[in-house]
């Protein structure tokens, strides 16, 4: 006899197996991405907009797709801290969570230092508060970039936030992982030793 399980038992073994990531409803006509992993670098590049955390001039870039609403985002956003002085991370704000992630990634991306109001909106996320404040008010190019952001990640066959998607430096294999890691773990998947 097979078992049915609820959305609460199934988030709960989700979070047993550490599986850290968001998603949205499942869609019945979602298909899978038409960008394959390799040619994903390029693509997030040519099309993806964001804003650069970490060292400028680094050969080892890592594209973090990420929903401002995603607390695992914040995580991830705080797992990288130790890491930048090595690495440049383009952190691309989508929004499939909720009608805040939508203003709040166009705040990120219009901010005067987008390093220091992400850090302030990941701390009050993460506390609980929502994150920062954000009108609904948003430049036409801001929105259109979001939402191909939001495009972008779904051609890439991604269901989940944060999506990574780097070169290893030891392989030059173009790596990708869906939810939030520790610091070690995504030193591991960057290939820094």
């Amino acid at each position: 006899m097979k078992q049915r399980i609820d959305r609460r038992h199934a988030l709960g073994l989700i979070a047993v197996l550490g599986l850290a990531a968001c998603s949205r409803e499942p869609q019945e006509s979602s298909s899978p991405g038409d960008i394959a992993l390799t040619d994903a670098i390029d693509a997030l590049e040519d099309m993806g907009k964001g804003f650069t955390a970490g060292t400028p001039m680094s050969r080892q870039v890592v594209y973090v797709l990420f929903d401002p609403q995603c607390p695992h985002c914040g995580h991830l956003w705080n797992a990288s801290q130790p890491l930048q002085a090595r690495t440049r991370f383009v952190w691309m704000p989508v929004a499939i969570l909720n009608t805040k992630s939508q203003p709040q990634g166009a705040a990120l991306l219009t901010a005067a230092d987008p390093v220091a109001a992400m850090n302030e909106h990941e701390r009050l996320l993460l506390a609980g508060q929502g994150g920062m404040s954000a009108t609904s008010g948003i430049p036409k190019d801001i929105q259109a970039a979001i939402e191909l952001n939001t495009e972008l990640m779904q051609r890439l066959g991604a269901e989940a936030v944060p999506f990574i998607v780097t070169r290893h430096a030891g392989t030059g294999e173009t790596v990708s992982h869906a939810g939030s890691l520790s610091t070690e773990a995504l030193a591991s998947l960057i290939g820094l030793p």
